[in-house]
């Protein structure tokens, strides 16, 4: 898991017309995969992406739902599911993105103190 700013990675995202956005999607869902290494859902960030690419989206939908419910999961509760998936049919999914490396840096933090 990386510590990403949050900031620079929009930046980083908007100068490059979306192609940091495919690394970061990727990295999101590979280092939610290893936060809640439980879960039955593993699909890499790689084949997520390429789901999304050949499905139109449709498959997008899916996966916000499915992080929806890993940050359920990690935050203990919450209703992250149903906010993915608004942001994801709205268009915001970059939204989705930037409330996971949230947690993510928060997970990064908290393990290289310890």
């Amino acid at each position: 898991m990386k510590n990403r700013n949050i900031v620079l990675a929009i930046i980083f995202t908007l100068l490059s017309c979306g192609i940091y956005g495919i690394y970061w999607f990727i990295n999101v869902n590979n280092d939610m995969n290893t936060l809640t290494p439980d879960d039955s859902y593993q699909t890499s960030g790689g084949l997520a992406f390429l789901f999304t690419l050949l499905s139109c989206g449709i498959y997008g939908i899916y996966w916000a739902y499915r992080m929806g419910a890993k940050m359920d999961k990690l935050k203990n509760g919450g209703s992250h599911t149903f906010l993915f998936i608004l942001l994801q049919v709205i268009g915001f999914g970059i939204v989705d993105y930037c409330i996971m490396q949230s947690v993510i840096n928060e997970k990064a933090t908290i393990s290289s103190v310890e």
